[in-house]
């Protein structure tokens, strides 16, 4: 029986197991199982792979996407450039790296985007964050990144730097972050979203819940929201077809 799974830690909050479990019963796959593994450390990778002969393919997500790829044989494009990887195909005891977080934003996220909407406010600077990098420069969108920590970029600032001015001038805002992931609901970036209205649109990253305080506290202002379920969805089926293909 084929095998494939996710890696990362911890894994309490993933929706992939019940997703791929879902997608086998309906779709008639009886010669595969999805499987969670918690890796606390990426070396642990190695003898995972060694004690699962007939594993075809991984997911990678917290807090691996980035420290996993000297582990891999051949990187894609898109994941040099990015340095993050949540897509592993293998094949002939090689692994192959890929970034499918790419495409599922992508296709999720302008669904609701605006002519308006020319610049962005990405929270979080971790392996996530790097792939959002990626797709609003495909876009056109300028950008900042918000962290807790300022970084060496010139487009890099602080929480404490968002000002009121700039919930208008940066109108789209995206959460990189795992602030509000349950079951930590009651938590969110660090924004004066009193100064947020019918103008910004904020996209989190996090699915679980649906509707985190972050997007509520925009919503409540007539702000558009996304979650990230959509982009995991269509993440995740991409998964599929580069592991089969």
């Amino acid at each position: 029986m084929k095998q494939y799974g996710l890696i990362g830690f911890p894994l309490s909050h993933s929706f992939s197991k019940k997703y791929f479990d879902n997608k086998f019963e309906k779709e008639h796959i009886n010669d595969a199982s999805f499987h969670l593994w918690e890796l606390e450390n990426i070396a642990q990778l190695q003898q995972l792979l060694k004690l699962n002969e007939y594993l075809c393919g991984l997911a990678v997500t917290i807090p691996h996407k980035k420290n996993v790829l000297p582990y891999l044989d051949w990187l894609d494009p898109a994941v040099k450039i990015i340095g993050a990887c949540n897509c592993i195909k293998i094949k002939d005891n090689k692994l192959y790296g890929y970034n499918t977080d790419i495409l599922g934003f992508k296709m999720s996220f302008e669904k609701h985007l605006l002519i308006s909407h020319q610049k962005a406010l990405i929270l979080g600077s971790g392996g996530a964050s790097a792939g959002i990098e990626y797709v609003l420069k495909q876009l056109n969108i300028e950008y900042l990144v918000v962290s807790r920590h300022k970084g060496s970029g010139a487009n890099n600032i602080t929480y404490n730097e968002v000002s009121a001015d700039m919930m208008t001038e940066y109108p789209v805002i995206i959460n990189c972050t795992p602030l509000g992931t349950y079951p930590n609901i009651d938590t969110c970036p660090m924004l004066p979203y009193e100064c947020m209205s019918e103008t910004n649109y904020l996209f989190d990253l996090v699915y679980n819940p649906g509707e985190t305080l972050f997007l509520k506290q925009g919503k409540e202002r007539g702000a558009t929201i996304q979650s990230g379920y959509e982009m995991l969805e269509i993440q995740a089926e991409e998964n599929w077809t580069i592991w089969n293909s």
